[in-house]
């Protein structure tokens, strides 16, 4: 397949978010982002575009996942286009690998987007946020957009664990954090064997159960984004560094959480020398069929 070669990178941040169209228009409203922007203590540029971050990657020798959020139903604001975000990407492949974003509440629509940025925009993965999008992840009537990806051969991304977004707002603002125990991925993951499944973040307070998955299921697991490592749970760090080395993966949570700060205190953690480089960027490399990856 098509994409980055991994042969000139220094690792591969799986888990980056568009923002901003560029024009104006951006991921979340601006209650949401400044929620998000308080919980995580960032001061960055929450809008750079597509091009930006292709620049900006490119400098770092990084390449990067990148992707929108389609919470139009559950948020009642209008989601960036994912086909507009995996067609900018396509100019920039060196660096950008596209994921798509489809509105799970959409039904059937959501189901024929996912065939249509899949044929027609060549994106090579999907994100969803069950607490953000409102919906469980292991209800069977959202079980055709996985049967989608599935066939196509492609990894979803979802996020797990406590969110940012709505933190320290009344009512969280509606967001539910039970959506996204990554328990309620187990199903999924057992139901769809060639579904690669990846839970994002170090999935506190449900760390436990997310190991758990991703050492019973040989298609299950962990992006490290979200989270300066130096924060991350001690059983997390052991579980890298040991049985779950072939299984987890560098990614940042950009533009929240820059790849200079993530790197710089991933280093200080105990993981074992010869593993470093399968976390930044070999495993990611192999599920996302790069370069000389085995299946690319």
């Amino acid at each position: 397949m098509i994409g980055p070669d991994p042969s000139a990178l220094r690792g591969i941040d799986v888990h980056v978010h568009v923002e901003s169209d560029g024009h104006g228009h951006t991921s979340l409203d601006d209650e949401l982002l400044a929620a998000s922007a308080r919980y995580f203590k960032s001061d960055n540029d929450r809008a750079p575009t597509v091009e930006q971050i292709a620049d900006y990657y490119r400098q770092r020798e990084l390449a990067a996942v990148v992707f929108t959020v389609d919470a139009s139903t559950a948020t009642g604001h209008r989601a960036l286009s994912s086909e507009e975000i995996a067609d900018r990407a396509a100019a920039h492949a060196d660096v950008l690998i596209p994921f798509g974003s489809v509105d799970p509440l959409a039904g059937a629509e959501a189901v024929r987007r996912d065939r249509r940025l899949i044929a027609n925009h060549g994106v090579r993965g999907f994100k969803f946020h069950p607490s953000l999008q409102g919906f469980s992840p292991d209800d069977r009537q959202y079980y055709p957009l996985y049967e989608a990806i599935e066939e196509a051969g492609l990894p979803a991304v979802f996020h797990t664990g406590q969110t940012g977004i709505g933190a320290g707002l009344p009512g969280g603002r509606g967001i539910k954090l039970r959506l996204s125990n990554p328990m309620l991925l187990d199903d999924v993951a057992a139901d769809f064997p060639g579904l690669p499944v990846i839970l994002a973040h170090p999935s506190v307070p449900w760390q436990d159960e997310a190991i758990s998955i991703a050492t019973h299921k040989a298609n299950v697991y962990i992006d490290l984004s979200g989270w300066s490592p130096k924060y991350f749970p001690p059983q997390l760090v052991r579980a890298a560094s040991s049985y779950l080395q072939d299984k987890v993966l560098f990614g940042t949570d950009y533009p929240l959480l820059t790849p200079e700060r993530w790197l710089r205190d991933f280093e200080l953690l105990e993981i074992k020398p010869e593993v470093r480089p399968k976390i930044l960027k070999h495993n990611a490399a192999h599920l996302l069929r790069l370069g000389d990856a085995p299946g690319a």
